[in-house]
């Protein structure tokens, strides 16, 4: 029998399936600037305050929406208009037709995979509290982060 990754569409999926392919990288709870020249998404190592990076999840995930207002839920119907999303991220290549990666949890059956593959931003990065000014966060530009990790 087949995973339920493999046989169903993003939008079909529920509620709980969709979570579960969230892989802990991190990666969608960083900083971002957007160019307003260019357009170009300008990743950072700065993580969000909510982020913890050391279980690489947010800290308050059911209430992050009121904590922190530009948070983006990312939902079946959003998926392919967040063209910032990682190239790594399970929802992202489950969208491009890519499959799971090795590496993902739900496929190696242990969260710590992510990690022991270099995909996440476990201990990489910096809080966006400890920074003076928000656009202190353009100091720690991750022209790295664009590629695909791993």
């Amino acid at each position: 029998m087949k995973p339920f990754w493999e046989t169903k569409q993003l939008h079909a999926m529920t509620e709980a399936e969709w979570e579960s392919l969230c892989d802990g990288c991190g990666l969608c709870c960083l900083v971002r600037f957007e160019d307003e020249e260019t357009l170009e998404v300008i990743p950072t190592r700065v993580h969000c305050k909510l982020f913890d990076p050391q279980l690489c999840r947010c800290s308050d995930y059911e209430n992050r929406k009121a904590t922190v207002p530009d948070c983006i839920k990312l939902t079946p119907f959003n998926v392919e208009a967040l063209e910032w999303m990682p190239k790594s991220c399970a929802y992202r290549r489950l969208h491009e037709g890519r499959g799971l990666a090795w590496w993902h949890p739900l496929v190696s059956g242990d969260p710590e995979t992510v990690h022991k593959a270099g995909i996440s931003v476990r201990g990489e990065t910096i809080s966006e509290t400890t920074l003076a000014d928000p656009e202190d966060a353009l100091d720690y530009a991750a022209w790295d982060l664009v590629d695909e990790r791993g």
